[in-house]
């Protein structure tokens, strides 16, 4: 099996998206949204036409959608969804995998969404599902035709719910039992629930007081949304049922917005342009390890200074940044909360969530850790 490794040399300008003749211009975004912060944490774009059943034609597919989004000028998380089967052959995945260095795509940034049979033994594509993790990927399954025991294994960063869950589980107790199963195992293997396909009030109302934090769908943003666009989230109940033991940190962590340490602030600030509801980005050298993270509120401020433009944009982003507050993956919430108070200056910044080997998985709001905890408190 073929390793995949970062790229060498780290990624490419910020936006270095290529002219593709056989990517349709008709491509369409669908934002993922945290339903709390009710920020986008991600961009899945659509590819029209029937799914192409060879592995090649499925990897193309992923190209153009990387590209679509890399023409978009964003460096929102992308997902991409992938046949698992597909993963078994070695050449189509190295081909993604050097487009997507190509277009200043970091792994830390990508979330490769997994549906299917695996089409091979479950050992094998265990080892797959772990190469891809290994190389820094975010890994989402769409569980629900595989063993759930694979499941809990494999430990994805989004569990995503069969649309129909979505549509009827406010109505069917069989699908919102079904919800509240992969909400529950998604709260003890530190990952997310994600539900595609959200239409109404009511949809949306349900699933979020089950605990379901991220979701797509016409309710949230129209046909036409691009990034940038603002996107709509009702408010809700808030209700959620926690753990009494005390989440983890990871039951609050985000995808990162992450750039090479070796960005300029011109690159950084086009990223704070293109995306309101980014509130830090996370400067990661080759191995994906945070060295910097870069402030929104504290960034703009200094380019907005006197001069500031002038003296900063074409210099490493990193002069204007701060170390990051880096937190393993297995602490509670309200020891990453009390870490968060140890520096009065910085109480409100994010924090870095890191892996067993020091990599950045995502960030968690402090903000968000306060109002759940607070929560949980009452």
């Amino acid at each position: 099996m073929t390793a995949f490794a970062a790229a060498p040399g780290g990624p490419q300008p910020a936006f270095a998206g290529r002219p593709d003749a056989s990517s349709p211009e008709h491509v369409t975004f669908h934002p993922i949204v945290d339903l709390e912060a009710g920020t986008v944490v991600a961009v899945a774009p659509a590819v029209p036409g029937a799914r192409i059943p060879d592995p090649d034609g499925e990897v193309d597919r992923a190209i153009q959608a990387a590209r679509a989004l890399s023409r978009a000028e964003t460096l929102l998380p992308l997902q991409l969804v992938l046949r698992m089967s597909t993963l078994a052959y070695d050449r189509p995945m190295e081909r993604l995998h050097r487009t997507l260095a190509d277009l200043g795509r970091r792994p830390g940034g990508v979330i490769v969404s997994l549906t299917g049979d695996p089409g091979m033994p479950l050992d094998e594509a265990a080892a797959r599902l772990g190469g891809l993790r290994s190389a820094g990927y975010l890994l989402a399954l769409e569980a629900g035709d595989l063993p759930t025991r694979f499941v809990a294994d494999m430990a994805p960063t989004v569990l995503i719910l069969d649309p129909a869950v979505t549509r009827r589980a406010a109505a069917d107790p069989r699908r919102a039992a079904i919800a509240e199963a992969f909400v529950a195992l998604g709260r003890r293997i530190g990952g997310h629930v994600l539900a595609p396909g959200v239409a109404s009030d009511d949809q949306l109302t349900y699933l979020r007081g089950r605990g379901v934090r991220l979701a797509q769908g016409p309710l949230l943003a129209p046909r036409d949304w691009r990034p940038g666009m603002a996107v709509t989230v009702p408010v809700g109940s808030g209700d959620l049922e926690h753990d009494r033991l005390g989440p983890r940190v990871t039951e609050f962590m985000m995808p990162a917005t992450v750039m090479p340490d070796t960005a300029t602030a011109e690159e950084v600030l086009s990223v704070f342009n293109a995306e309101p509801g980014t509130s830090s980005v996370v400067l990661v050298d080759r191995t994906e390890r945070p060295r910097h993270t870069v402030d929104r509120t504290r960034f703009l401020l200094r380019l907005a200074g006197a001069y500031g433009h002038a003296l900063h944009a074409h210099k490493p982003a990193a002069r204007l940044a701060d170390p990051p507050r880096s937190v393993p993956r297995t602490v509670p919430a309200i020891a990453a909360l009390r870490a968060a108070g140890d520096d009065a200056e910085r109480v409100y910044d994010d924090l870095v969530v890191i892996d067993e080997i020091g990599r950045c998985l995502g960030v968690a709001r402090v903000g968000d850790l306060i109002r759940s905890l607070s929560a949980l408190d009452h």
